[in-house]
């Protein structure tokens, strides 16, 4: 099957939706599958045959590293339509979202849709404050619109985003729960190289004897990492050797070093900063306990390449985590601050627990390779592609290429 991935970001941008994309690419590659990324650039129009990624220029628009494009250039349409795909899957509502519904619409082509981002919890980087509650109205109105009637299959990574759509939202189509496959075996002990390891904490000032929690993820106001530093001078008081590392960048980076500097912890958190994706995995070797506090994600996927580098975790009480995670088996949920406070003393404590827990972590991380993705992700590609519907769809698109060359490829008329 020829299959076009459309996303508004893709590495080296670094989040959860590039990673997602990356790993169902080279799932599906490895299913024998040819398929092409269409995607925003920082600077100018792109294609590179050898990996089949094609960049359309786009701009800033302040949240992370998203970038928007509205302009679709005449030969980014002319290279997509000589791919001849069979299905297009899109994985944003807008930009680059767009564009594909357009092409789908206009070449005849069935679309997909992964929906990864709760865009309510995002409102305010667009409002700074003002008319929240209108403005999720709205984002209600367009995610129902570009979610429901504008695609044939709605694919979501899990229990908590399907239930937006089905609680909240009240949809009636189908939505099917596929969690996003991540290469855990990158993150794995045995896959570090110890001298650069050494080398990192070395430069980041870290001790043998120190207790590292780790934050991994963009640094915003969504993602909680003020509860974590608000609490760790708590932390301190038990575990005098403990120090927090986060690992990230964001809009409120400013802000959460000077709340580290406000609570005397200056010593305590270290701020490691943007790191390139393949160096990620290093940061998790670094540390003994992978905590994160986040309530807006739809898939704990840093959970899971904690679990990847045998880490044992511990996390906010969340449905997208309850999704990946057992308490007491891979890591150990909490509630508020003090039960954060207790669990990770009881971590800290004992030895036994945290090898208990990283050694179950390992082996539910497996069962998230980009071939069990891409594999269930498949299963809907031929659902879609099997519709009465799009089977006639099918047929016009594949007469248009024959009579488009002249009749020379009767051959191709043929489903």
């Amino acid at each position: 099957m020829r299959i076009g991935l459309f996303t508004d970001t893709y590495p080296p941008f670094i989040n959860g939706v590039s990673t997602s994309v990356l790993m169902l690419k080279k799932g599906l590659e490895k299913m024998g599958h040819e398929v092409y990324v269409v995607t925003v650039n920082n600077e100018s129009f792109s294609y590179k045959k050898e990996d089949h990624v094609l960049r359309i220029p786009g701009v800033p628009i302040g949240i992370c590293d998203y970038r928007l494009t509205s302009i679709y250039p005449i030969r980014a349409i002319k290279t997509i339509k000589k791919w001849n795909l069979d299905i297009i899957h899109t994985h944003t509502e807008f930009g680059i979202g767009s564009f594909a519904r357009l092409l789908s619409k206009q070449f005849n082509i069935p679309l997909v849709h992964t929906y990864h981002t709760m865009y309510e919890e995002y409102v305010h980087y667009i409002t700074k404050g003002y008319f929240n509650s209108a403005s999720k109205k709205l984002v209600e109105y367009l995610t129902l619109f570009l979610c429901d009637k504008t695609i044939d299959e709605l694919i979501v990574p899990t229990k908590k985003a399907k239930e937006l759509f089905k609680e909240k939202y009240k949809v009636k189509r189908d939505v099917h729960i596929i969690p996003s496959g991540i290469d855990t075996s990158r993150f794995h002990p045995n896959n570090i190289n110890i001298k650069e390891k050494e080398q990192i904490k070395k430069d980041l000032g870290i001790k043998r004897s120190d207790f590292i929690i780790l934050y991994v993820g963009r640094i915003a106001k969504e993602k909680n990492i003020d509860f974590q530093i608000n609490a760790f001078k708590k932390v301190v008081k038990n575990i005098p050797k403990a120090k927090l590392l986060i690992v990230g960048d964001g809009p409120d980076i400013k802000d959460l070093i000077e709340l580290a500097h406000k609570n005397k912890l200056d010593k305590n958190v270290i701020f490691a900063g943007r790191v390139p994706w393949e160096e990620v995995p290093k940061y998790y070797s670094l540390c003994d306990v992978f905590a994160t506090s986040s309530t807006t994600e739809t898939q704990g996927l840093t959970l899971i390449e904690a679990m990847g580098a045998a880490k044992p975790v511990i996390a906010i009480k969340d449905e997208s985590f309850e999704d990946v995670m057992t308490n007491d088996k891979e890591g150990l949920f909490f509630e508020n601050e003090k039960e954060y406070l207790e669990q990770l003393i009881k971590l800290y404590k004992d030895k036994n627990l945290r090898k208990r827990l990283s050694e179950a972590g390992v082996k539910t991380a497996a069962k998230y390779s980009p071939l069990v993705y891409a594999k269930s992700v498949y299963k809907i590609y031929e659902k879609v592609v099997n519709k009465d519907t799009n089977i006639f769809k099918k047929a016009v698109h594949k007469v248009k290429v024959v009579l488009k060359k002249g009749g020379k490829d009767e051959k191709n008329i043929n489903m």
